[in-house]
């Protein structure tokens, strides 16, 4: 327990470094920081359990500022605590190009940085998949290795966003208890007070969904402090909703929209400090002050000491697992376990539909590995996501494997990226690809944030049929493409589906989603090959019986059809050669000389793929032939479709034919 002076002396070093470092860079946001100060110095100073100078510990408890826009109170929270990554320097630099300091807080760009947030909402439901993550673990190595909670700061912004009812919505349903959301309840938004736009009870609103909920005084250090005291004790996730003034201590400005999102003012800042007593100059904090942060920092050492020791005296198998699963490496046998997969594909040759392929890959990569998790927003059975090892998650029992995350695609990938940033798991979760709109601002962010995410996709195209033009994506694959930093694998078969999963798995920088057909593809790769094919983008499935006249490329269900049509040109003499196409984003890492002989010099060139041509013409050029969608589809059975709207071996021969004649 601190004095009320010394918290009160501790929390204004949050503000004014907040208020500085805004001020210097001419933007940002100072009205956060300086509202929630008192209630994260209590957070930090008495209950966060962390080692600045062992920031990756596992069992350290995660602390998500939802409310990104209001960074500098992380970033002042980090250098007062002593993590190494923040210097005063780097609170100078707020803002500025190249400094750890961004406008909002970017996972990886500093220790202590839990998770990319600026997007309302996203970070909160961060938290629910890193809270989710916790008791998942927990379940599998018990508590003397995982036992940490997760605490969510969020502002109005965060829980106005559609995404908090999902998120919220989901936790209370699984009742995870080691969730405590830390609501600024300053009533402000940018536009003026909350009342303008809303009047929901959030505490209502939350404890309808099972929620313990809590209402404390945001600047009383004690009544925060028994509050998420009293959360600690909860059996089901718990939100205190803490009354705060925005910008306490500007003399004019604070409890308005004006201290939100602009720089203080010169004049502000001088009547501030004089209101608060703070006569240090700007960055800097008194040394007193300054070595009660750090010893703060120091508060948990003890604890993560005897957390390496109980590590250490694990069973062999168990530490080995747990490390391993950490550092997110794949267990060594997984490359050789595919590969003996593939094998028995290429005796089989199964004609089934890529969705059914995933299933059948997951049931040979989740008996491999152990760290997978799957899920999808409703629909199992129809993603295929579910196999023989992943038994349900529940609210009393989170030994399984799979999550049932209902019809909530946007806080499902969210939570995903949660999950995927704790540690310890690698998560997938499955929903219809035309519902990629719904989970598309967080699978930007998983992009953004470098970490291996994986979406499964289905019903990718026209060929899902009767369901009609609202389910069948037309441009999604191309909005997925345009995403910097993700893979959208769109497998062909059996083995293109094993090999893309290898991809997705293999790939920990770069989150994938596997786009996967409805409808049943005949096998196209009939031959083993021990190369992974799929990893280098684009290769050539069929080759030219002579010099090439075309090269027909496409990807997925459509690869099929590029076969039939070259069948059809060789017979008529016009060699021509496939070239399957599964990932865009693989095919231009590949050195220069790869692409230009995948790419090929056939004065012809065709892609075929049931969706828009967008993106399709860095293979076939401006004046390539596009055999695909040019509008919405059509309510209808999948092969109408297909011969409806054009995309047949018969007009990819046609269109060749006319040019090769041309």
């Amino acid at each position: 327990m601190i004095s009320r002076e010394k918290h009160d002396r501790m929390a204004n070093a949050i503000r004014f470094l907040s208020m500085d470092a805004v001020e210097k860079a001419k933007s940002g946001h100072p009205g956060l920081p300086m509202g929630a100060a008192d209630i994260a110095t209590v957070l930090f100073t008495r209950f966060m359990t962390h080692d600045p100078k062992n920031p990756h510990w596992p069992d350290r408890d995660r602390f998500v500022l939802s409310a990104g826009h209001g960074s500098m109170l992380l970033y002042s929270l980090l250098y007062l605590l002593g993590y190494e990554d923040i210097t005063i320097e780097e609170i100078k630099n707020f803002r500025q190009l190249g400094s750890r300091t961004a406008g909002h807080p970017e996972y990886g760009f500093a220790a202590g940085i839990e998770t990319t947030t600026g997007p309302l909402g996203q970070g909160f439901a961060n938290a629910v998949g890193m809270a989710l993550a916790e008791r998942l673990l927990n379940a599998r190595f018990g508590d003397d290795l995982v036992d940490h909670y997760t605490y969510a700061f969020v502002g109005d912004g965060c829980l106005m966003e559609g995404i908090s009812q999902e998120a919220l919505t989901l936790a209370g349903h699984l009742r995870l208890s080691k969730l405590i959301v830390l609501f600024d309840d300053n009533q402000i938004s940018i536009d003026g007070p909350v009342s303008l736009a809303d009047s929901t009870d959030q505490c209502a609103r939350f404890a309808a969904s099972g929620w313990n909920t809590l209402r404390a005084d945001g600047h009383d250090p004690d009544a925060i402090a028994s509050a998420i005291e009293t959360a600690r004790q909860s059996d089901r996730p718990t939100l205190i909703a803490f009354r705060t003034t925005i910008g306490r201590g500007a003399p004019t400005k604070a409890g308005t929209n004006k201290v939100h999102g602009s720089p203080l003012g010169a004049d502000e800042i001088a009547k501030t400090r004089e209101a608060l007593g703070w006569d240090a100059p700007p960055f800097v904090i008194p040394s007193d002050i300054l070595d009660d942060w750090r010893l703060a920092g120091l508060r948990s050492a003890k604890e993560r000491v005897a957390w390496e020791k109980r590590l250490a005296a694990a069973d062999t198998e168990t530490r080995a697992q747990f490390e391993r699963r950490m550092r997110g490496d794949l267990p060594e046998a997984f490359p050789s376990v595919l590969v003996e997969y593939k094998r028995k594909l290429a005796r089989e040759n199964p004609p089934v539909a890529t969705r059914n392929a995933s299933e059948m890959a997951l049931e040979v990569i989740n008996d491999c590995l152990s760290e997978t998790v799957g899920g999808s927003a409703d629909l199992t059975g129809s993603n295929n996501t579910k196999t023989s090892q992943t038994k349900p998650v529940t609210p009393t029992d989170f030994s399984g494997r799979y999550i049932h995350y209902g019809i909530r695609e946007h806080a499902m990938a969210a939570a995903i990226n949660g999950i995927a940033l704790h540690g310890g798991l690698i998560p997938y979760g499955g929903t219809f690809l035309t519902f990629s709109d719904y989970a598309r601002p967080a699978m930007r962010l998983a992009s953004l944030m470098h970490i291996r995410s994986i979406f499964v996709m289905t019903h990718d195209s026209i060929g899902l049929g009767e369901d009609g033009p609202t389910h069948q994506p037309v441009e999604h694959l191309a909005a997925l493409r345009a995403i910097p930093n993700h893979l959208v694998l769109r497998p062909a078969d059996a083995t293109e589906t094993a090999e893309c999963w290898q991809v997705a798995l293999e790939s920990r920088t770069t989150p994938s989603t596997l786009a996967l057909t409805r409808q049943k593809l005949q096998p196209v790769r009939i031959e083993f090959e021990e190369e992974n094919l799929c990893a280098r983008g684009a290769y050539e499935l069929l080759p030219a019986s002579d010099e090439a006249q075309v090269t027909i490329f496409a990807s997925g269900s459509e690869v099929e059809i590029a076969v039939h049509a070259r069948t059809m040109l060789e017979e008529r003499g016009r060699p021509t050669r496939v070239v399957s196409v599964p990932c865009f984003e693989l095919f231009e890492r590949q050195p220069q000389d790869y692409q230009e002989a995948i790419l090929g010099r056939a004065p012809v060139r065709i892609a075929i793929e049931a969706g828009v041509r967008q993106g399709w013409d860095r293979f076939i050029g401006t004046d390539g032939i596009f055999i695909g969608m040019h509008g919405f589809g059509a309510s209808g059975q999948a092969p109408a479709l297909y011969k409806h709207f054009g995309i047949t071996a018969e007009a990819a021969v046609e269109a060749a034919e006319a040019r090769l004649r041309a």
